[in-house]
């Protein structure tokens, strides 16, 4: 029969039917909760560098490491699941993070507000999302399991509607702070409410983990990921300002080259480990292997979106957090209801072709997006580009968890929540690299052209804007230029020559970063050819036999 397990199988006294759903309440939101206060700092980048005294590149920095931490240790985080039981580690990964959002609620400095942010929260998140991933799945059956992970993606999307519109309320008439107090108050009710969630079978024997694994898949995914964040600073090839050179050159293709090297032996070493972290074999399962370069290929797109997208409305624009809350709510609306109705397209369409049609939703509305960049907003355009953009999320985000899920068996639903949460994570922190390199790549590019062909500007203010370029372009607002430009000798007018260029270069490094995500966009139809082309999927499949089992808490 579909749905749960009985209560009465598990020891537990019946709820009758309202109570099989109790245990998505509390999945449902911790998925909110892990999504919440992303996009709450994604509205919060002016005032985050106000009160840090910082740039935006060091609160991108911070940004790409909580997913970078939360990718590099999601795939451990599944296989303590299988180790110690779903429900403990669940439990454990949302202490964790409690004290990560009571840290970051009251970091006085930015290091602090990495350690609690990113690096507590994101390993708690680590331990979190893998098993709730398989409590979702191992709760729940059939119908019962598409409208579970059509919940669970509408919480999701949900978290990125309240998000700015939360976070941008509070950063600008209260403080920032409060949201990750609030985090910590929801915490506790979780963990209040963990008892409605049942046990869940694990095996006899319990797994080892591959330390060896750990290490080289940490350090391949972060070495990708941190040249991919300081390419702007370092340059791809020519040095900028990078810490160390190597035969001349910047190090950033080598850094890469090294990550890749590791991940390679990362992938010699587990297989030859009878107890490997991960299991490569479960890619040659098609759904699985589609499934999750979709949600890489998703999540590159949105982060990268979501960090470009309030650097226009705050930085260039001049909006506060709660404007800019506001002009997000639409494709945070849209994308909610569009993951909510997966079980209702799932009667019409196969996932493949709902995820196709979301794709081409996808890049019309950063085509769209893409001619509202300007100097002056146009709120209408815009909003209906965000809701389309919304709506195509949404449509892929109905599918991609269930797909993933229902490719295997009960054995492997923690490790395959780990895969399905890294390619996620990894997806989101190379997204706000890339696109955030590209970014400032295309500013100064765009800066530097406009510098050689103005007349009004001077050969000594050229070559004094190239030494500054060198060592790095900072994305900051044009009354901020103007201002430390009145400070120099250099004449008003010529100053004001410079500031305009700058402020169309703004707008320039604006598109690129937004038609390289309608290039990624294009992209992932490549990815979808595996995807289940029936309306209704069968039987899971499963990578390993069953083995004997037991209930962990």
């Amino acid at each position: 029969m579909n749905g749960p397990r009985s209560p009465e199988a598990a020891g537990q006294p019946s709820a009758g039917a309202a109570g099989r759903w109790r245990p998505l309440y509390v999945l449902g939101l911790a998925q909110f909760l892990m999504v919440l206060d992303a996009s709450v700092m994604n509205v919060s980048i002016s005032q985050l560098v106000s009160d840090f005294n910082t740039d935006v590149t060091a609160i991108q920095a911070v940004i790409t490491l909580y997913t970078l931490v939360m990718a590099a240790f999601m795939i451990t985080g599944g296989k303590i699941g299988d180790m110690f039981g779903r429900r403990r580690v669940f439990g454990v990964g949302l202490v964790i993070y409690g004290v990560g959002s009571a840290l970051t609620a009251v970091a006085p400095t930015l290091w602090v507000l990495a350690l609690g942010w990113s690096v507590i929260e994101g390993f708690g998140a680590a331990l979190v999302l893998p098993a709730l991933a398989a409590l979702v799945a191992g709760t729940y059956r059939g119908r019962d399991r598409a409208v579970a992970y059509g919940v669970i993606g509408g919480l999701a999307g949900a978290g990125i509607a309240v998000g700015p519109l939360l976070g941008g309320w509070v950063t600008t008439y209260l403080t920032w702070r409060l949201v990750f107090a609030g985090e910590t108050v929801l915490v506790v009710v979780l963990l209040l409410l963990m008892r409605w969630i049942e046990a869940q079978p694990a095996p006899e024997e319990r797994p080892r983990l591959d330390v060896g694994g750990v290490v080289l898949s940490v350090a391949g995914l972060s070495l990708i990921v941190l040249a991919v964040l300081q390419s702007s600073t370092w340059g791809w090839l020519n040095p900028r300002n990078p810490p160390f050179t190597v035969f001349g050159f910047s190090p950033t293709v080598f850094v890469i080259a090294l990550g890749l090297a590791l991940l390679v032996l990362f992938h010699w070493w587990e297989a030859r480990r009878t107890e490997p972290l991960v299991r490569f074999g479960l890619f040659g399962i098609p759904s699985l292997r589609s499934g999750l370069l979709m949600l890489f290929s998703q999540n590159v797109i949105l982060l990268g979106l979501f960090f470009a997208i309030p650097l226009y409305l705050q930085v260039v624009l001049g909006l506060d957090a709660f404007e800019t809350g506001l002009r997000l709510l639409p494709v945070s609306v849209t994308m909610l209801v569009a993951a909510m109705s997966g079980p209702l397209l799932g009667r019409f369409a196969s996932p493949r072709t709902v995820v196709r049609t979301g794709l081409l939703v996808l890049f019309a509305a950063t085509l769209w997006l893409l001619g509202t960049i300007k100097p002056e907003l146009d709120d209408l355009s815009f909003a209906l580009s965000m809701a389309l953009l919304g709506l195509g999320m949404g449509l892929l985000a109905s599918q991609l968890g269930n797909v993933v899920q229902s490719s295997v068996g009960e054995a492997d639903r923690s490790e395959v929540g780990g895969l399905q949460y890294t390619a996620q994570n990894l997806g989101s922190s190379l997204g706000t690299a890339l696109i955030g390199a590209i970014l400032i790549g295309a500013l100064a590019s765009a800066f530097t052209a406009a510098l050689a062909k103005d007349p009004a500007i001077s050969d000594a203010v050229r070559q004094q804007a190239g030494i500054q370029m060198e060592s790095g372009l900072e994305f900051v607002p044009a009354d901020q230029a103007a201002a430390a430009l009145a400070q120099t000798p250099i004449p008003p007018d010529e100053a004001d020559a410079v500031v305009a260029a700058y402020r169309n270069a703004q707008l320039d490094g604006l598109k690129a970063a937004i038609l390289a995500a309608a290039g990624i966009t294009l992209g992932g139809f490549a990815f979808t050819g595996q995807l289940p082309a029936n309306r209704a999927q069968g039987g899971p499949r499963t990578g390993r036999p069953p083995h004997p089992t037991k209930e962990l808490p």
